[in-house]
């Protein structure tokens, strides 16, 4: 991608993250044996590992490539990933790409008014705990079988609580811009419910009765209906700002459907 004019929103970055594309660290082996043992033997050559490097910068804010991989982990408690498959590093790098193009954005129009309360993520991760389909296959409602989904999938409950509060934010904030005029009918709810939502579960697991989950349905389908205003304004605020994606394995975009682009 090439450089593209700043624009005011700015976030302090450390410039010597620029200038190494990856952040190593060097381990001396340690000279053995002893002048009894004979001449002591010549230490072999530093090896260098990398413990990290970064992918992409948004107006000077850094993505690094571990940033991809705990994407990818979280995607599975996006409802919106449902039937999508495994999220490739491509596509979590464009999620990451917009939510960091959208949270500066918040950040310099009303961050207060877009936070959520502690109530608003413990609701959503609720939700997510009992209707979810990979959540319900891991019996996460239980205190027991959250613990081992999370382990399972290399998460804490603390990262899950600031993954969910960003969501939350930048829900609340898209729906304060664009919702609306929205509106989704009961039959837009019972058709997703049918089509995308049952076949899901498999035979023998509890299924969620419609009313229920219709709150989150219509949630996942305001999503998908804002995007239509939602994707012309982020293609605006990126041509505005400086993105510059420095592994050339992910220069390319792959395209997103509506799901993918409501897991902003």
């Amino acid at each position: 991608m090439s450089h593209r004019p700043k624009t005011r929103i700015r976030i302090a970055f450390d410039s010597a993250c620029l200038a190494s594309l990856a952040l190593c660290v060097t381990v001396a082996a340690l000279a053995q044996g002893s002048a009894a043992q004979g001449p002591a033997q010549a230490p072999p050559p530093a090896a260098s590992v990398v413990i990290d490097r970064v992918v992409a910068v948004v107006n000077n804010q850094a993505i690094l490539a571990s940033d991809l991989d705990e994407e990818i982990r979280l995607s599975v408690l996006d409802p919106g990933q449902v039937g999508l498959g495994v999220l490739t590093r491509k596509r979590a790098l464009e999620q990451l790409i917009g939510r960091a193009l959208i949270q500066q954005q918040i950040r310099e129009e009303d961050e207060r008014a877009a936070d959520p309360s502690q109530a608003e993520v413990d609701a959503r991760l609720a939700e997510i705990r009992k209707e979810v389909p990979a959540c319900i296959h891991e019996n996460c409602a239980t205190e027991a079988g959250w613990k081992a989904f999370l382990v399972a999938h290399g998460l804490t409950p603390e990262r899950v609580q600031i993954y969910l509060r960003y969501r939350v934010q930048i829900l609340r904030f898209i729906e304060r811009r664009f919702r609306q005029g929205i509106q989704i009918s009961p039959q837009e709810v019972e058709s997703y419910y049918r089509v995308t939502l049952l076949p899901q579960y498999t035979p023998g697991e509890v299924i969620p009765a419609l009313d229920q989950v219709a709150p989150r349905i219509q949630e996942i389908l305001l999503q998908q209906q804002v995007n239509v205003l939602f994707d012309d304004w982020l293609k605006n605020l990126r041509k505005q700002g400086e993105v510059e994606v420095l592994d050339p394995a992910l220069e390319t975009p792959e395209p997103q459907s509506d799901q993918g682009k409501a897991s902003l």
